[in-house]
């Protein structure tokens, strides 16, 4: 799409003519004579009766030429609540529209479906502003620019030190960033990122060892508490697990004829009396065997980093592929599609969630193309495109709806009392928050259990979201069919938490924890340890990944973690679709509680040696932008 010269102008049309009952305005946008063809966005039509009666009818969107378009105005109202004919059958044609516009695609057989839109096909109301594409395209060329002229770009050497990696980028760097290259190393920073790094999704309260992880009371006495064992400690709940079996058995991809493997590590964690969680034992494959050890921080230093590092990598590999990609856009594109295809622009839900959702369709064709492409950044990963994809299928059964709503997944992982773990502090009141803005905005107009269950559109979203997103599987815990309001505000609390808090969680770190390879990297070298004492320092560097391999992830990461000019924080609605004052005051009251969560993180933080930023509202996006 080319670059648009932008202007703003409103447009006056007087008449002294009564016009009756005003139930549709229709637009149509005439040929420009002998000049190019432009479009023209339009964001709402207010009409004033000559009898004094103000109606509004909301647009936001792009007129072509020769296009007609009718808009429909006055309250939000449900399908079974429209009387007049013209607006029911107006109503019916929409969404005739809509669903035979919006098709579902299905690229890989096990994952959820997508939209078939290719990146030049997404229609232009739903395509990111060009002015944020040409953002993020200097970006990155800027960034390849900078590691090309200092000689790194398509350097396969092994960086010669762990100092030279800290040097990638001359000014990109941040606070965070900085910490991370300093602090890489240490125990305790390695079990904080588990709770607050990019990755907080994956680990569990551990009450019995796994029967594929031998640790013995010997092994991990050095790091209990004194006179404590390892089975007390699982009794006081101080014991955490890290289990990446999803990856075991998965093949790593060809690499320069080195036989690689792909870890499916075990970590076994442990909250010490300094209330500091540290590992304590690392298998860095599951099935045990004099070949593959199990690493303790008693090993020569080198060993275990060496074991972190293999942990990290699975995490990272997990993290990109589970917890970023599919966890949130692919199953919110999901979410998506149903919207377009069921919603009229008319129904309250669609009022509510269309800013959330609005970009979605353009991002998933993008990630698509960009992201699982042969030079994307997980074909340069130890998994490679083809173990990306077999990752993600096999963890869609791990995909269930209380796995995706925060309260619900922190008490099953056993997360509840876990102290200094701030993106559950953060996540529980931004849920809490979002809860009660969506319960007020849906009680407002679902009176009753009955009005749920005879909403059309609101079933028909539901019932696609079960088959499309989840796949058909009940024992996902999706919802068949909305029952009651109760149902109705948790399911739109959890799309909103997801592509706003959720996605800032698991997007908004990665330049900073992932960008400098001791501490995460995608891609390692060399194969895991098999036996103890054999490593050095060069081991490492032999093993993290190449200068090249390395600065083309650290532009990508910087990318996907931008913070774009013309962001639009969570609560922040400048799209005016409702008219009714009750509901703009829960928008107004919404984003008062976010402020006010903002200045506590923000008070809470100035006394951290490593702060939590990421649930801050102020720096979380509305939905999933890029």
């Amino acid at each position: 799409m080319a670059e648009y010269k932008l202007e703003t102008a409103t447009y006056t049309i007087k008449t002294s003519a009564s016009l009756g009952t005003l139930l549709l305005v229709k637009l149509k946008k005439g040929p420009r004579l002998f000049l190019p063809e432009d479009e023209w966005f339009c964001s709402k039509i207010v009409v004033t009766t000559p009898e004094g009666e103000k109606l509004f009818f909301p647009c936001y969107q792009w007129l072509c030429s020769h296009e007609e378009m009718e808009l429909r105005g006055g309250k939000a109202t449900k399908a079974f609540e429209d009387e007049h004919p013209l607006l029911i059958e107006h109503r019916k044609n929409e969404l005739a529209s809509q669903k035979s516009y919006f098709q579902w695609a299905s690229t890989y057989k096990g994952l959820p479906y997508h939209n078939a839109f290719t990146p030049t096909s997404v229609p232009l109301q739903l395509r990111m502003p060009m002015s944020r594409m040409n953002e993020s395209k200097k970006a990155v060329y800027a960034g390849l620019l900078e590691v090309k002229l200092k000689g790194m770009l398509g350097s396969e050497e092994s960086w010669q030190s762990i100092e030279d990696m800290k040097r990638i980028f001359w000014t990109r760097a941040t606070k965070m960033s900085e910490y991370v290259s300093e602090h890489w190393k240490e125990d305790d920073f390695f079990g904080f990122q588990f709770l607050n790094g990019v990755n907080p999704c994956l680990i569990e309260r551990c009450s019995e060892l796994p029967p594929n992880f031998p640790v013995t009371d010997e092994m991990v006495k050095p790091f209990l508490e004194k006179d404590s064992t390892l089975e007390n400690e699982m009794k006081k709940g101080n014991v955490f697990l890290y289990d990446r079996k999803t990856l075991s058995g998965i093949p790593a991809k060809p690499y320069n004829g080195e036989k690689l493997t792909v870890p499916a590590p075990l970590c076994l964690l442990y909250l010490n009396p300094e209330k500091k969680m540290i590992p304590i034992a690392i298998q860095v494959h599951q099935q045990p065997s004099e070949e593959n050890p199990i690493f303790l921080p008693s090993d020569p230093e080198t060993d275990w980093l060496l074991a972190k590092i293999f942990v990290k990598n699975a995490d990272m590999m997990t993290h990109q592929a589970i917890s970023h990609l599919k966890n949130t856009y692919f199953i919110a594109e999901a979410w998506a599609v149903s919207f377009f295809r069921n919603f009229s622009a008319i129904h309250p839900i669609y009022k509510l969630l269309i800013f959330h959702f609005r970009w979605l369709l353009h991002i998933g064709t993008e990630a698509r193309k960009v992201l699982l492409d042969t030079n994307g950044m997980f074909a340069m990963s130890l998994l490679g495109l083809d173990g990306t994809r077999e990752l993600m299928i096999r963890t869609q059964a791990e995909l269930t709806y209380a796995s995706l709503c925060m309260p619900d997944n922190i008490r099953a992982r056993g997360l509840e009392s876990i102290p200094n773990f701030y993106y559950r502090d953060d996540g529980l009141k931004i849920w809490d928050i979002i809860h009660r803005f969506v319960k007020g905005v849906v009680e407002h107009f679902y009176h009753s259990d009955s009005e749920v269950f005879k909403d059309s559109e609101l079933q028909g979203w539901i019932q696609e979201i079960l088959t499309r997103c989840f796949l058909g599987d009940k024992s996902s815990g999706c919802p068949e069919t909305f029952q009651n309001v109760d149902e109705v505000v948790k399911f739109i609390t959890m799309v909103i938490f997801t592509v706003s808090a959720q996605h800032a969680a698991v997007n908004n770190g990665q330049f900073e924890y992932q960008t400098f390879p001791p501490n995460t990297s995608a891609m390692l070298r060399k194969p895991s340890p098999t036996a103890k004492g054999q490593s050095s320092m060069k081991t490492i560097l032999e093993t993290l990944p190449n200068i090249d391999e390395t600065v083309k992830v650290a532009c990508s990461l910087y990318v996907l973690a931008l913070d774009y000019s013309d962001s639009v924080r969570l609560g922040s609605y400048p799209e005016e679709r409702f008219q009714e004052p009750e509901v703009k005051q829960m928008m107004d009251d919404f984003q008062a509680e976010l402020v006010g969560l903002s200045e506590v993180i923000k008070a809470r933080n100035a006394d951290l040696a490593v702060a939590y930023t990421y649930l801050d509202p102020y720096q979380m996006k509305s939905g999933i932008i890029i």
